[in-house]
This record gives C-alpha cells, structure tokens and sequence, in this order.
C-alpha cells in the first residue's frame, strides 16, 4: 500500500514536482530538505507569483523526525543553475509512502526513510 504527499494534510497545498531543492541535511532521527517550495492557492501563505514567476514560492523545510533508518539508493551532488544564476539540486519527483517508510526521489537521488511520523513543511525566512 503506498501513500502519495498529497494525501498528506501538511502537504496538500504544496506541488514538490517544481519546487526546488536546495540543500539535505542528515542528521540523528531526522531528515532535512532546504526548499523553494511552491504553494498552490490552497496553501494559508499563498501570495500571487511575482512578476515573471510561474509560481508562488516560498523557503521551507520538508522534515521527517523520528527516523530511525536512512537508506540512501543513490546519491548526486550535481547542481543545477537557473536563468538567475541561482544553483539547486533538482526537484523532488517522487514522495510517497510505503509500508514501512517514505520513498522520497528526484536528481539529488533516492532514499527511504524509516519513520512512523509524516512528513512536515515548515516555512522559513531566506
């Protein structure tokens, strides 16, 4: 049985698919994921995109705690730079859950994560 973000309530207003990757911090019990993230009109922080912007972004964390396994299937360092010079790793293409963890995946890599706990975005300053 597998779970897609969207379901998730913390997730729902928020399109992973073109937000952007920015950094992924590993630590004890918890996986970290530095976002442009891009939130849907649904999404309470929702402002229009700015001029020339597809989206409305904003900087957040994507945070799994409680882990108590990372297993990493692939891992890439490689960085991507857009029109305005600014470097990112990718996107995140796939978070799901599986029985036991969250498959999270996109250019950066693949990971399972093993957590009871869902997935939470936690919005930040730049």
């Amino acid at each position: 049985m597998t779970t897609d973000y969207s379901d998730i309530d913390a997730l729902s207003a928020v399109y992973l698919e073109d937000s952007y990757v920015l950094d992924i911090v590993e630590q004890p019990g918890e996986l970290r994921f530095r976002l442009e993230a891009v939130l849907t009109e649904a999404h309470p922080s929702y402002q229009p995109p700015k001029p020339g912007e597809q989206y409305c972004y904003a900087n957040a964390w994507l945070v799994f705690t409680d882990v108590t396994r990372i297993e990493w299937d692939r891992r890439s360092n490689r960085r991507f730079t857009d029109e305005s010079d600014e470097e990112d790793l990718g996107n995140i293409d796939q978070l799901e859950r599986r029985s036991d963890h969250w498959l999270v995946s996109g250019d950066w890599g693949e990971v399972h994560v093993y957590t009871q706990a869902e997935p939470r975005l936690i919005l930040s300053e730049p």
